[in-house]
């Protein structure tokens, strides 16, 4: 009933709109900047090779990570003392060109996950808004399937039983904005107004995620650097597509 359909490019929310994506059969394109699209678009642009997995981090996430000869990615803080790559996507540089990392995210590998099934899955943020948007045109061209864009948004912490527990973020909803600016086909009003958010947000973009409220929780937590990185607009040209359980890099 609530349904965006009768329209080329679409928003949803968190797990729920990933599911909703899927079941659509949409090409779906997942938003979480702060930080899971951004390590993996960064990681992949440096080479590495990167399977999501769903959280938490825990012996059947070690387990999955030796079946296929990875590195298990570690919490930002605990990987900070191991001096081994995490969720920060600074973390990664050229010497881990080729290496393999399962990559546990409360939002960004859940919604992946849960959306594997669609007919193509790109990850997207600022970092990459228009390379992931035109290759999204060019799939919806060659298959006639929409486009949905998935802002993953954050958890509350400790809601209580009757509470969703979703917490919309920003940072996503304008990344989200920035990738439908760049889509050519025909937008539903939720995707209009998160468009027109990006928009009006623009010319003041990194000092709105620098102060949002995630951006203010990961420099609190030390990681003032992962802001600035992950709020910088169309640095990269790379679009990660799952390709059955890992990101395969498309360059233009």
């Amino acid at each position: 009933m609530f349904a965006q359909n009768g329209f080329d490019c679409k928003v949803e929310w968190g797990k729920r709109g990933a599911r909703e994506a899927a079941e659509r059969g949409d090409i779906t394109i997942i938003v979480d900047v702060l930080s899971f699209s951004s390590t993996v678009v960064t990681a992949a642009s440096m080479g590495a090779i990167l399977y999501p997995f769903p959280p938490p981090i825990n012996d059947a996430a070690l387990a999955y990570a030796e079946s296929i000869g990875a590195e298990l990615m570690l919490g930002r803080a605990e990987a900070v003392r191991t001096g081994t790559p995490s969720l920060s996507p600074l973390s990664f540089g050229p010497q881990h060109q080729s290496n393999r990392f399962v990559l546990c995210s409360l939002n960004g590998a859940a919604c992946t996950r849960i959306a594997a099934e669609v007919p193509a899955l790109l990850v997207g943020c600022l970092l990459n808004a228009t390379a992931v948007a035109n290759q999204a045109n060019r799939l919806q061209k060659l298959t006639g399937a929409a486009i949905t864009v998935v802002a993953c948004g954050e958890h509350w912490r400790d809601p209580q039983a009757n509470e969703n527990e979703l917490r919309p973020a920003i940072e996503d909803y304008l990344g989200a904005g920035a990738i439908l600016s760049k889509l050519t086909g025909s937008k539903s009003p939720e995707a209009l107004v998160c468009l027109g958010a990006f928009q009006q947000a623009a010319p003041r973009l990194s000092e709105l995620i620098w102060d949002c409220g995630s951006g203010r929780e990961l420099r609190d937590s030390g990681f003032a650097d992962d802001v600035r990185h992950c709020a910088r607009l169309d640095v990269f040209d790379v679009v990660p597509l799952l390709n059955v359980d890992h990101f395969t890099l498309i360059t233009h």
